[in-house]
């Protein structure tokens, strides 16, 4: 976020988590790459200690009772240290905290949520599914009722955490009824890593590693009625509020990534010369950097304008308009960001003596998970045509159509 629009407590909050940051071991970086760190368990617990966990979250489950701007701040500096760290941080802290602070029970919130915050247990979201992402409601994991318990069985896919989490949101099918509207057939639940929870597949992905990524196989896996989030068949209620951080979190933390890159090819671009001269000085390469600032700005504007509106209360269709606008424009443009800075930098930022190639292969992944660019573009649409329809029905705006000469010429404006 702008300095200039940071209340003194929000630079105090920025600064907090830039001392986190540099906390961090040069080492846990390198091994996270490389995979050799499978889970980063005490990247979190650091985070925790620190009280920077949740920090949107009341403060009697261990937040600091704060808002989306300010949860912007934290994730746009944790983004900066890695993509994939970030991606750790927001799924734990933000999303699954999220389900159970909104919809859990007082129950589920001091079992779960405070020693999340704490950083004693860790905790992972399960959507996916190795038959699709984005359909939500083509879910086939099950979770059948057995009286005092639920049976759950099913695979879920890509998830971040599936690895050394210690409990899972998971969404199932409970309504079996093939009449049933999707809405009313799924149920989200706390599922404990225990018997019938396994860990199938580790990916070995082309950037973002070391963030325990796997493929979750349940088998008869008992699950405890109180460990329903929301209502049974309700599931669809939690993933609507769950799309905010979701989506919001995953746009603004890739900010702070890109803006690494930036800074990096800024530097580098005032000190490596050619033809006798610092090669900021050519166009071909300033006006590249330039785009790059632009993008960032004009990225980093959307997407504390979106979190002001969360804030705010904004009506729901709105929101979701304005966060998948955030994340299709913030995760495109970053990415447009770090091609730009791996440019100018040229081939040495083609290698790893410079950090470029990593954030370049992890930002790869922003306009795919939490829901691709294409259907941000979709749910934008839609969201569009309802809003600007019904504000062109009012009768309290001017009709601008009829500012032309010749707008009510006979037989000129044909529709069909």
């Amino acid at each position: 976020m702008y300095d200039f629009l940071m209340t003194d407590e929000q630079k105090k909050l920025r600064d907090e988590v830039r001392d986190f940051i540099r906390w961090v071991p040069r080492q846990m970086v390198l091994d996270m790459d490389k995979d050799i760190i499978k889970f980063p368990k005490e990247f979190l617990r650091e985070a925790a200690r620190r009280n920077l966990m949740g920090c949107r979250y009341p403060k009697q489950w261990g937040g600091r009772g704060l808002d989306w701007v300010s949860t912007g701040i934290v994730m746009e500096e944790v983004g900066t240290i890695g993509y994939e760290f970030a991606c750790v941080f927001g799924v734990g802290a933000e999303l699954v905290c999220d389900a159970i602070i909104r919809h859990g029970t007082d129950a589920q919130k001091e079992k779960y949520v405070r020693p999340l915050l704490r950083g004693e247990l860790f905790a992972a979201e399960c959507l996916t599914e190795p038959r699709g992402g984005s359909d939500f409601f083509g879910a086939t994991s099950k979770a059948e009722d057995m009286g005092d318990h639920f049976l759950l069985n099913g695979q879920k896919r890509f998830i971040v955490g599936g690895e050394g989490a210690d409990f899972f949101l998971v969404y199932a099918r409970t309504n079996f009824d093939p009449h049933a509207k999707p809405q009313d057939a799924i149920t989200a639940f706390i599922v404990d890593r225990g018997p019938g929870v396994e860990t199938k597949y580790l990916y070995n992905l082309m950037g973002c590693r070391g963030g325990g990524t796997a493929r979750l196989v349940f088998r008869n896996v008992k699950v405890p009625k109180e460990n329903v989030v929301g209502r049974v068949n309700g599931a669809y209620d939690v993933f609507n509020t769950m799309m905010i951080p979701e989506r919001l979190g995953t746009a603004i933390m890739t900010i702070g990534s890109a803006r690494v890159a930036l800074e990096i090819a800024t530097r580098y671009t005032t000190r490596r010369k050619a033809f006798g001269q610092t090669i900021n000085t050519f166009q071909g390469v300033s006006f590249q950097v330039a785009e790059a600032a632009t993008l960032l700005d004009a990225a980093r504007s959307i997407g504390y304008t979106t979190c002001r509106a969360v804030d705010a209360g904004v009506e729901m269709n709105r929101t979701r308009r304005m966060v998948s606008e955030s994340k299709k424009f913030i995760t495109e443009s970053c990415q447009k960001v770090v091609h730009n800075a791996m440019q100018v930098v040229g081939g040495i930022g083609y290698t790893n003596v410079f950090p470029l190639e990593r954030i370049y292969r992890d930002i790869r992944l922003a306009t795919i998970w939490t829901g691709t660019s294409e259907v941000m573009s979709m749910i934008i649409a839609h969201e569009w045509y309802r809003e600007c329809l019904k504000t062109l029905a009012s009768k309290d705006i001017r009709d601008f159509e009829a500012d032309a000469e010749e707008a009510y010429a006979e037989d000129e404006k044909i529709y069909e």
